[in-house]
């Protein structure tokens, strides 16, 4: 059989709250108040390519894993939620270091916006880094596509961090200040992405404080002895600050 490269053009970008790897749910859905915008690109950005589509609930986003798509692959890689001690093909997982950094994400299809020559899809639950180049969109079809007795040994099912998550006094202001200026159900979406646990499996240590990223903000947080989540600190990230 003779190989055949093909060479594919994103249609659009996705607009999201995650500016770095680092915080973003392993897993869409995880964090469902997460709000992004996929923005077509304006040779796609038209009423007609999108005719229909407000009738699903639901769609399949394809993209490429840009962030990571320079760093090569390996045929067998350590996944997180096996702890990280454990190597298992690359085929198996859902790792972004693969032959072709693909990925696939079913996300909540919120609305259609058409105007001015712009294409825009509002979603929810999207685990995407900002600025991710979307090759496809494709509808949700829940007659086929969910498959109640499909299993899966190795991800057999998820369990969120069920311990207090407590914000330090300055942390609960910020959060009031910034839900009154931006709308942003920012201590709700901290909420949900700190019991996915973004912690590598390697560097989890009650005396360690961990940073995430998440809008124009640097979240400080850390983890005692696995029976509560302290949100520390929340700043205007530098780049936005000198801009």
């Amino acid at each position: 059989m003779t190989a055949t490269t093909m060479n594919f053009e994103p249609i659009g970008i996705i607009h999201s709250g995650f500016k770095e790897k680092f915080g973003i749910p392993r897993q869409p859905g995880l964090a469902s108040s997460m709000q992004a915008t996929i923005e077509l690109l304006p040779d796609y950005a038209s009423e007609e390519i999108v005719r229909g589509l407000e009738g699903c609930s639901h769609i399949w986003l394809i993209f490429i894993f840009s962030a990571c798509a320079d760093k090569g692959w390996a045929p067998t890689v350590r996944p997180p939620r096996l702890g990280g001690n454990r190597r298992v093909g690359v085929l198996a997982t859902r790792s972004p270091f693969r032959p072709n950094p693909i990925g696939l994400s079913a996300v909540k299809l919120d609305s259609v916006m058409c105007s001015h020559g712009r294409v825009q899809l509002q979603v929810s639950g999207a685990d995407l880094m900002d600025q991710t180049p979307i090759l496809d969109i494709k509808p949700y079809l829940p007659y086929s596509d969910q498959i109640p007795t499909a299993e899966f040994s190795l991800a057999e099912s998820y369990q969120a961090l069920e311990v207090p998550i407590i914000f330090k006094s300055e942390a609960k202001h910020q959060c009031d200040i910034i839900k009154q200026k931006t709308k942003l159900p920012i201590e709700q979406q901290i909420t949900e992405i700190l019991r996915c646990d973004p912690r590598p499996a390697y560097q989890r240590s009650a005396e360690r404080e961990y940073g995430i990223r998440l809008h124009d903000y640097n979240i400080r947080w850390s983890i005692t002895d696995e029976e509560a989540i302290y949100v520390h600190s929340i700043e205007m990230a530098i780049d936005v600050l000198n801009n």
